[in-house]
């Protein structure tokens, strides 16, 4: 039972870190420049670790992916493969339908056995729908219920705005997402699957005697890209979802519906500089590290440890991180039992004035009921400080 009497601690940034909620400086406190201008349908920008978006226009627009499709299907792969339900070497029978599927072909032949290892860099730096469609197929029977499957997946990750029907990004009606909704995508597949990230950034792949090179013309000017998937129908214009880490910080950026392979790279490039020249992301508060204390009234302890649930990272302009201050509001008449993860309290931090987090606090411990002797002193503390 909490009530709503609250005591406050305020925390300086550089003794005591905090976190981040995405807000809009004042602008005559901070001066950011201006986003760059990018010629393309949509675009977004964010910080991978804090999720705070740096730049975008038309994200939540529903639009064509073409093989941007794939980065779902090779999530659904590597949660398989996680899951144990599959292995690198298993061996995938290639059907007729998957050999004669049409556009960028990684080249395998019909009633050949190929490794999943194979068939996954076949779509990571080959694009090879006939590669999507083999691995679909292996995994759930049909590519219309791995289609199905890519759905499920895309709701629990929050993409509300995204319907698959394909495994390879094929157009159809029924087959768009957004540029936010493939951020927080490529988001998942990098913070999951990171030894299977690796592969993103192979700058060819062999299979049959035929080299083919990654279509990410970022990973030849840029050494800090190490991904994500390119993409291209008539429909959807040439797409790119990008991702490069420089130092700790690392940014993911999404362009749908540019004019050509070269204008999505750059236009990439574009947003990638932007973020990096003008921002910076900071690890503030660990998971389940003890941010405050707290007093409980009538358990079996007196004193109650309170933290975040997950790792915290701000993301503000560069140069203004001593600029942070935050601050701790915690109920002063905690009473036992607390569950361990209960909210009990708020985290706040400002910049140049402006709030930019809140976030709970939650009990690190559980504290159970005292014994009688213990509730009742306690409750004759309560009735004396009235």
């Amino acid at each position: 039972m909490i009530n709503f009497f609250r005591k406050t601690a305020v925390l300086f940034i550089g003794l005591v870190l905090a976190s981040w909620l995405p807000t809009t400086l004042a602008a005559s406190k901070i001066l950011i420049p201006a986003a760059p201008r990018v010629a393309a349908s949509s675009y977004f920008l964010m910080d991978f670790n804090s999720g705070r978006v740096l730049v975008e226009k038309n994200a939540d627009k529903k639009l064509p992916p073409a093989s941007l499709t794939k980065i779902m299907t090779v999530y659904v792969v590597f949660r398989e493969l996680s899951n144990g339900h599959l292995t690198l070497d298993e061996k995938v029978t290639i059907s007729k339908k998957a050999w004669q599927t049409p556009g960028s072909r990684m080249f395998i032949e019909v009633n050949k056995q190929v490794a999943i290892k194979d068939l996954l860099k076949g779509v990571i730096i080959q694009s090879g729908n006939d590669a999507s469609v083999a691995l679909a197929e292996h995994v759930a029977g049909d590519e219309s219920t791995f289609a199905a499957l890519m759905n499920q997946h895309a709701q629990r990750l929050g993409m509300t705005n995204t319907h698959f029907e394909n495994s390879m990004g094929l157009p159809h009606d029924n087959h768009y997402t957004t540029a936010r909704d493939l951020a927080k995508l490529t988001q998942a597949l990098i913070r999951e699957f990171p030894d299977y990230y690796k592969w993103d950034a192979e700058k060819e792949f062999t299979y049959n005697n035929i080299t083919q090179h990654n279509r990410n013309k970022l990973l030849w000017r840029d050494e800090s890209v190490d991904g994500v998937k390119t993409g291209y129908t008539e429909e959807a214009g040439y797409c790119m979802v990008a991702s490069a880490r420089r130092n700790d910080m690392r940014l993911i950026s999404v362009v749908m519906g540019t004019a050509s392979e070269n204008a999505r790279a750059n236009e990439s490039q574009t947003l990638l500089n932007y973020g990096f020249r003008f921002f910076e992301t900071h690890k503030l508060y660990d998971a389940m590290a003890s941010l405050t204390e707290a007093r409980v009234w009538k358990g079996d302890s007196k004193k109650l440890q309170l933290g975040l649930p997950n790792d915290l990272f701000v993301t503000i302009p560069r140069r203004h991180f001593n600029d942070l201050k935050a601050e701790t509001q915690v109920d002063n008449r905690i009473t036992a039992p607390v569950k361990e993860g209960e909210a009990v309290g708020t985290l706040n931090v400002t910049l140049a004035g402006d709030v930019i987090i809140n976030k709970p606090l939650i009990a690190l411990t559980t504290v159970a009921k005292g014994s009688l002797i213990q509730r009742l002193y306690d409750e004759a503390l309560l009735l004396m400080e009235h």
